[in-house]
């Protein structure tokens, strides 16, 4: 069947050709996709705004400790001793204080392994067959001595699981502080039997043990504007909500250990070796490679002794949200300074012979990048150091310090997997200190506020560090795989950390993704980043919730984003846009028969022969009405009479002179909403692309349709050409249709 079209400025005449193509239709629409996000976020107040800034009553508490602690290196136990300040900056009187006792979920009572369904299988392992059935658990639960005032006088207090409520006297009233002090113990575990964010690593051939020590001394929990005390159990997996605050810590290891941890260290020429201190003043003033602090053959001397001396390494920390340390007499010790905007800062890597090469190669470097391209999209640094741990088969973090994965095999060999995992699991926690250590969401109720803008920044980095680097999140054809499998095992990103199935793509990948996809396709780099440093700079030192993100993103771009929220934060839909069908027309010069058959409308598009003539197919009901009348062949002026008559002959050198004409319909199994990128292919080689906003959905859910204008013949048209928007079925993407080769016929025609 042919059509005539209407033609811009010029009463062109078009004709269609049979050439069109239809797809399946169906999957699930939502005619509300658009709708503003009222009915899911908090009200603004006078604590946060609408904006996505603090308000004017925003408050938060401060919890200082100081705390002596001693590691038990024989007996595999940590002692402690705290004093804990807790400032009531709320509106609120107090009459009751909860403290996180996160070890408790390692005590022989807890409830943590009851939380899993269990099953029989055919064949165990004897080693797991034995610890699950025979050995009695580990039982590595806090042991409290005592819970005293300030004057040493009891509290009373109630533990439940991982929670203990302290009572007070008398509330404490908003601008009051109130000191009391716990002593405590607890088994050290063996993080690679019993599992754990920290513990120790045992080293068999020779005896020595590599400590990774945190949450190891009662914390108190958030209280805030949100919900009040956060005191949501620690069942192992959501982690943790903390209050700002300064930490004076001593720390007593045997006498032959090394040890780094958070805050500046006070007494660096009574733990250190002369030798080493001038090293460490070099690496200060080194910014092209790290300088071995402690060597690898003093590190090698060290692990054969087992001093029964002991000494104590001194630190202080100020306005951090949490304190953590690792010491071992197996460590190396190498550091470098790296220059930020307005600061130097150090990179400073602790790792055993057993990691090198691979270690001294990249770790610290792989530090100093992270400081450099993580400062460079929020803010600089604001602590003196960075550390990197090597403890296999970790992955945690920490205010300044953090412990991470990969070594060589036993043969010293080291696949690019190991490798790249190891730099990537470095990048990622050293990256942690922005999110959450500084920008201090809650990770106990949202993963994605840290794990998700953490994993975002690192592939920023790992893209910095090294050109080609093989990151294994970020792109966004990586999260087709997840967002393409079994709905009953999706969960929407704003689902509590305890409750996801897919807890790394959830979590971790997914949210980084889509802030990819914000930066690179819908936002713009220059609007993205703009608005993702004013989030970071908001909220440094600070507690945000997802409004706060999401308003300020919006806030400081003018872009409209609560589309992309619902669907890509607050839902499961994925994204799916298809070509459904393509019309192709061609101008003809010559009137043809099916003029007879044409009407024209007068009034507001003017009359036959003017520039703005509408033309419609025959036999329309509505044009028997007033002011419409018959088309005749003679009103019908060519398209070249025209441009002759109305432009001058420079004029007509800079009109376009398209031939081709291409109505072609977009549908949408998918349920998210995505721009359409559209890319033609032309006869002679050459491609041009086409970008349409996402609100050309705004009307129609299901369908869009454009007209592609081209002086060109098009050969191809494929939607996403270079996989910006996740979309979970690219068979659909292409006119004229192609069938998609799977890898095997790929592997057979290689044969």
């Amino acid at each position: 069947m042919k059509k005539l079209l209407f033609f811009g400025l010029f009463p062109a005449l078009l004709l269609a050709q049979e050439k069109t193509e239809t797809k399946r239709e169906s999957g699930h629409y939502d005619t509300n996709k658009f709708s503003q996000l009222y009915d899911l976020l908090a009200t603004p107040n006078m604590f946060r705004t609408a904006s996505g800034a603090p308000g004017p009553a925003y408050y938060q508490q401060q919890a200082d400790y100081k705390m002596d602690v001693v590691l038990d290196d024989k007996n595999k136990r940590i002692d402690g001793v705290e004093t804990i300040t807790y400032h009531n900056n709320s509106p609120e009187s107090l009459e009751y204080l909860w403290v996180q006792l996160d070890q408790n979920m390692r005590a022989r009572q807890s409830k943590t392994p009851l939380i899993e369904s269990q099953k029989m299988e055919g064949s165990v392992p004897v080693d797991g067959f034995v610890k699950n059935y025979m050995q009695k658990t580990f039982d590595g639960g806090f042991n409290l001595v005592y819970v005293n005032d300030a004057n040493g006088k009891p509290l009373s207090y109630v533990i439940n699981q991982t929670m203990m409520r302290i009572d007070l006297p008398t509330p404490l009233k908003p601008k009051e502080k109130v000191s009391f002090s716990i002593k405590w113990w607890y088994n050290i575990n063996n993080y690679r039997v019993d599992g754990g964010r920290s513990g120790y690593e045992e080293f068999e051939k020779d005896g020595n043990r590599l400590y990774v020590i945190a949450q190891f001394f009662p914390r108190m929990a958030v209280y805030n504007d949100v919900e009040g005390w956060q005191n949501m159990q620690f069942w192992g997996r959501g982690e943790f909500a903390l209050a700002f605050g300064n930490y004076d810590v001593n720390i007593t290891v045997p006498a032959d250990h090394v040890l780094e941890a958070t805050g500046v260290l006070l007494n660096r020429k009574e733990v250190f070796t002369a030798e080493q201190v001038k090293r460490y003043e070099l690496a200060e003033k080194t910014f092209d490679k790290p300088v071995l602090i402690v060597t690898p053959d003093e590190a090698k001397a060290t692990e054969k002794g087992f001093s029964d001396k002991t000494k104590i390494w001194k630190f202080r920390a100020e306005n951090v949200r949490d304190f953590a340390f690792s010491s071992s007499r197996k460590f190396i010790y190498d550091a470098m300074a790296v220059k930020l905007e307005t600061k130097n800062v150090m990179a400073i890597s602790l790792y055993p012979n057993e990691s090198n090469p691979l270690w001294e190669q990249y770790s610290t470097r792989a530090v100093a990048q992270t400081l450099k391209t993580y400062s460079k999209h929020t803010f600089d640094y604001p602590y003196h150091k960075a550390i990197s741990i090597s403890a296999e088969d970790q992955g945690m973090e920490y205010p300044m310090i953090c412990w991470n994965y990969g070594r060589p095999d036993a043969n010293g060999y080291v696949s690019d997997r190991i490798k790249y995992g190891m730099i990537s699991v470095i990048i990622h926690e050293v990256g942690h200190n922005y999110f959450p250590m500084i920008v201090n969401s809650d990770e106990r109720q949202w993963s994605w506020m840290d794990e998700g803008l953490d994993t975002f920044l690192q592939y920023l980095a790992e893209q910095d560090f090294m050109e080609n680097y093989p990151s294994s999140r970020g792109p966004a054809h990586k999260i087709v795989p997840y967002m393409s499998g079994d709905q009953k095992f999706l969960e929407p990103i704003m689902s509590n950390s305890e409750g996801i199935h897919q807890f790394g793509a959830n979590a971790y990948s997914k949210p980084a993704t889509g802030l990819n996809i914000l930066r690179e396709t819908i936002m713009g780099r220059e609007l993205f980043d703009h608005a993702f440093k004013t989030y970071a700079n908001r909220w440094k030192f600070k507690h945000p919730t997802p409004e706060d993100f999401f308003r300020t993103i919006e806030d400081a771009s003018a872009v409209d984003l609560d589309w992309f929220w619902r669907g890509w934060f607050f839902s499961t839909d994925y994204v799916d846009i298809g070509i459904k069908e393509v019309k192709q027309y061609f101008v003809t010069d010559e009137p043809t028969a099916e003029l007879k058959d044409m009407k024209t409308r007068r009034g507001r598009f003017g009359t036959a022969t003017g520039p703005y003539v509408y033309l419609v197919e025959g036999n329309n009901p509505q044009l028997n009405q007033k002011n419409k009348k018959d088309l005749t062949i003679s009103e019908i002026k060519p398209l070249n009479d025209f441009v002759t008559t109305k432009f001058n002959a420079e004029e007509q050198r800079n009109l376009k002179s398209p031939k081709y004409f291409y109505e072609v319909t977009f549908d949408k199994p998918g349920g998210m909403i995505m721009p359409i990128i559209v890319e033609l292919q032309y006869e002679d080689g050459t491609s041009e692309t086409f970008k349409f906003p996402e609100q050309i959905w705004r009307k129609s859910n299901q369908s869009a349709t454009r007209v592609f204008a081209t002086e060109k013949q098009v050969k191809k048209i494929q939607l996403d050409p270079k996989l910006e928007t996740a979309d979970i079925d690219v068979s659909n993407n292409m006119w004229p249709k192609e069938v998609l080769k799977s890898k095997f016929d790929e592997a057979e025609k290689t044969k």
